[in-house]
């Protein structure tokens, strides 16, 4: 996965600098470390830290003992975390000492966060990992938005390829430094780091409170590459940019919902000679499709085609593959698919079903549970996902076709359709928004009513001055229908 040449820059910590000879050498010895507190290959070791050096390394120094790699989102509580832990039978736990006193008692090791970084100071290496492509490497919770979160199975061979997909579509090259903003324990946020040292270039982490802890990091570091999911991008394109900074981006990537045509002009103009690469993708798959930037402008709200090492397939509840223009159930096969959910044959067989008869790579695929459509020039559209789809008066309603139409208006910065029970109806529809500074609020109504046929129309609009958001950074719609169906 280190692929640099040993004296160039690997990662950029808060207080430091590590070439890729050294960043090998504190894997190795961190991996050593880990094996010294008597976990056995196979064993699950849990991280539940920030983004620190130990954070940063953990993903290839956990791979280099044997052992799987369980990250925890920092911003998970001690119930959520208890539920991880047991869930993943964790041998080994890696954290701060004052989150480990959090928890309840559990028949499990601790090695804290200090120690662990003592320990990269002197010792020993491993040598590289010898485990085969079908092993087993990572354990990645899903946040969890409807029960509980469940463990996606990562094999060596994922990560892998997740990474040298992602670097190679992007054009990543040891130049490139990547500003690496989103949780480790998200796909996304891990492969910052993987994909930039598969590429032989530079990634420096951030836990950032405020958009204006961003911008001094862009500038101080002269970041090139900038990973995004919608609600982080509304919170930078209203910040305030100091002259020139803006820039020196030459990369914005998006995954974890869709870019509106609105938010990607506004996009433009904060980072005027960035690309902007639109992505679609799932934990239990890591990437599906990207947008090629010269198609962004005529093809804004497309999520693209199938990345290096994905087959995509379009295919009606049959198996049967759509024809251009019909909605159909997003299926990925080939080699970047998950293992299954950790412990979880019932869900495992649910999702994971062998691949439809028209698939060239066959075995087992993602059934997504995603409706998408393709154009005449194979590029997809996202239509929602089969569980969020709202039916009125016997029509299926997207909430995504809602929510976009809602931003087309320049009155909404960000909004959640949702669907309320309704014995006439079948559902009602709540738009929950947040709107843009400045703008008419009673101005949206008239505006839907212009763009939308009757039964997309929404019953009610709830304007709030803030939306909630999980801890992957996406906007929290589970909360938020919750809240409108108290």
């Amino acid at each position: 996965m280190l692929r640099g040449d040993d004296s160039a820059r690997a990662l950029i910590t808060r207080d430091r600098t590590f070439g890729f000879a050294e960043l090998n050498e504190i894997i190795g010895r961190l991996a050593r470390a880990l094996l010294e507190t008597g976990v056995q290959p196979g064993d699950r070791v849990v991280t539940w830290l920030p983004k620190t050096l130990i954070a940063c390394i953990m993903p290839l120094a956990a791979a280099r003992a044997g052992l799987i790699h369980v990250p925890v989102n920092p911003a998970l509580k001690a119930a959520q975390v208890s539920h991880i832990l047991n869930d993943s039978g964790a041998a080994l736990m890696v954290t701060a000492r004052t989150r480990a006193a959090l928890l309840p008692e559990m028949s499990l090791a601790i090695l804290s966060d200090d120690k662990a970084t003592a320990a990269l100071q002197t010792g020993d290496a491993l040598s590289a990992s010898s485990a085969k492509p079908d092993d087993l490497a990572a354990i990645l919770y899903t946040s969890g938005s409807t029960g509980r979160p469940k463990g996606v199975m990562l094999s060596h061979a994922n990560l892998w390829l997740g990474a040298i997909s992602v670097s190679g579509y992007l054009g990543v090259t040891p130049d490139d430094v990547t500003l690496a903003l989103l949780p480790l324990s998200f796909d996304y946020g891990q492969n910052q780091l993987l994909n930039s040292w598969a590429a032989g270039s530079t990634v420096v982490p951030l836990d950032f409170l405020t958009p204006r802890d961003v911008i001094k990091v862009v500038d101080r570091h002269d970041i090139t590459t900038l990973p995004g999911v919608p609600p982080l991008w509304v919170q930078l394109v209203e910040a305030d940019w100091p002259a020139g900074v803006g820039e020196k981006v030459k990369r914005l990537t998006n995954t974890g919902g869709a870019l509106t045509p609105g938010l990607i002009n506004r996009m433009r103009g904060t980072f005027p000679n960035a690309e902007i690469v639109p992505m679609y993708g799932l934990t239990e798959a890591f990437r599906s499709t990207y947008l090629a930037p010269g198609l962004v402008a005529s093809h804004p709200t497309s999520i693209g085609k199938a990345v290096p090492n994905a087959e995509i397939m379009v295919v009606r509840p049959d198996g049967s593959e759509t024809d251009k223009g019909e909605p159909g159930e997003l299926v990925h096969a080939g080699p970047l698919v998950a293992q299954g959910y950790w412990q979880d044959a019932e869900r495992t067989a649910a999702r994971f079903r062998p691949a439809p008869a028209s698939s060239r790579y066959g075995g087992k695929a993602v059934w997504s549970g995603d409706t998408v459509k393709r154009d005449a020039n194979g590029l997809l559209y996202f239509v929602g996902r089969t569980d969020e789809m709202i039916k009125v008066s016997g029509n299926r309603v997207s909430p995504t076709e809602i929510e976009e139409a809602a931003a087309r208006s320049g009155i909404v910065a960000e909004s959640v359709a949702v669907g309320i029970p309704d014995e006439r109806l079948g559902h009602s529809i709540t738009l929950i928004v947040r709107a843009l500074h400045g703008a008419n609020p009673d101005a949206l109504m008239p505006y839907l009513k212009q763009e939308l046929p009757a039964f997309m129309l929404p019953r009610s609009i709830v304007w709030r001055s803030d939306l909630p958001r999980n801890a992957n950074g996406k906007l929290d719609r589970a909360t938020l229908k919750a809240e409108a169906l108290l």
